[in-house]
């Protein structure tokens, strides 16, 4: 009989954990079980919940962490745990009904996928009513995935998510986020492993605040930092140029503040103040790149990255210079000479740097 193993990431769920344990134990007729609860440190009985549902029910372990660490790490240590041929997550919450997993493994068990989703979003009969924003901030943040990573999701954000136990171990060692950022990161590894990917309906109950949900606006900020800093650099050519238009937009304002600061206030004279303009403007697109865009050591040891990128910024630097001089000498004011050349220098410094500095190996 096929096992499913149901990671069940807790913390500070005693009124609920007992409960959706119960709820879980009805797919045993179907499949195999295993449930392993990994305690996050809870601060109240949830452990003991946990030890005691273990102790009554020989499917379930208990793990648990000595700090507070997050869901994400939580779903981890579940992973490397796990022995089942395929693995799930289940919240302790009450908002997921178990039962759903019955119609998520068809499509592994029919061998079409490697991973499926729970969808929220796709068609139901019923669902409560509660927070507009929190939904538009879970559509908006699928559909930035989406375009990153090129699938065409409909709730990256669901706690459903059901892996074949081979897929997960090529995928856990990989992961770092250990809050909710979780989600947008498992996705982008799922698209650069170019998993076969499905997504069923699912039952959905939202708690309220009031209730103990625990996301808030800050995770959705941090969420989105990660599907540009996972997704990013494996994203198509269209939408990686699309975001160097921000970086280097960005670094551009840089480079014109800087400027109108260093010359408008006759800190510099305009010889000086041009390339040290530049500089600081090349130092944020840099940092932008390795934390965003590009992945860091893509290509190069760390020494002849920084040489390499060097060796860029000069070439982008002296073009700078020559031609925001070559436009004054042409009457334009120094600050739409600079801003023209800046607007320029876009494009050929995304192109040296996706393809001498960053580009993979």
């Amino acid at each position: 009989m096929l096992k499913l193993s149901l990671v069940v990431p807790c913390y500070n769920e005693e009124k609920t954990l007992l409960s959706i344990i119960e709820r879980t134990k009805a797919l045993l007729p179907h499949i195999a079980l295993e449930i392993i609860i990994v305690d996050d440190c809870s601060t109240d009985n949830s452990l003991a919940v946990a030890k005691e549902l273990a102790k009554k029910n020989d499917f379930v372990q208990v793990y648990t962490h000595s700090v507070n660490q997050g869901k994400g790490a939580a779903l981890k240590t579940g992973f490397l745990k796990a022995t089942g041929d395929v693995v799930g997550i289940q919240d302790a919450d009450m908002e997921y009904d178990p039962m759903d997993y019955l119609k998520l493994l068809e499509p592994i068990q029919n061998n079409q996928a490697d991973v499926v989703y729970g969808s929220r979003y796709l068609l139901q009969t019923t669902r409560r009513v509660l927070y507009f924003w929190h939904t538009m901030m879970n559509r908006f943040l699928t559909f930035t995935s989406n375009m990153f990573t090129n699938l065409d999701l409909t709730d990256m954000e669901t706690c459903y998510k059901l892996f074949r136990r081979e897929t997960l171990q090529k995928l856990a060692p990989h992961l770092k986020e250990k809050r909710f950022g979780f989600e947008p990161e498992i996705t982008a590894l799922i698209a650069q492993a170019k998993c076969r990917v499905w997504e069923c309906a699912i039952h959905y109950n939202p708690r309220s605040y009031e209730e103990g949900k625990k996301i808030n606006y800050k995770d959705g900020f941090h969420a989105l930092y990660c599907i540009l800093h996972y997704s990013a650099h494996s994203a198509t050519l269209p939408m990686q140029l699309l975001l160097y238009f921000f970086i280097g937009g960005l670094s551009a304002v840089v480079d014109l503040m800087s400027f109108a600061l260093l010359y408008q206030t006759n800190l510099l004279p305009l010889t000086l103040a041009i390339p040290t303009a530049f500089s600081i403007a090349a130092f944020v697109n840099y940092l932008l790149c390795i934390k965003i865009l590009f992945k860091h050591k893509a290509q190069w040891n760390t020494l002849t990255e920084i040489v390499v990128y060097a060796l860029i910024v000069l070439l982008m630097g002296a073009i700078d210079y020559g031609m925001t001089l070559g436009l004054i000498a042409l009457n334009i004011s120094p600050l739409w000479s600079k801003f023209w050349t800046a607007l320029i220098g876009i494009f050929g410094n995304f192109a040296l740097r996706k393809y001498i500095v960053f580009f993979k190996k």
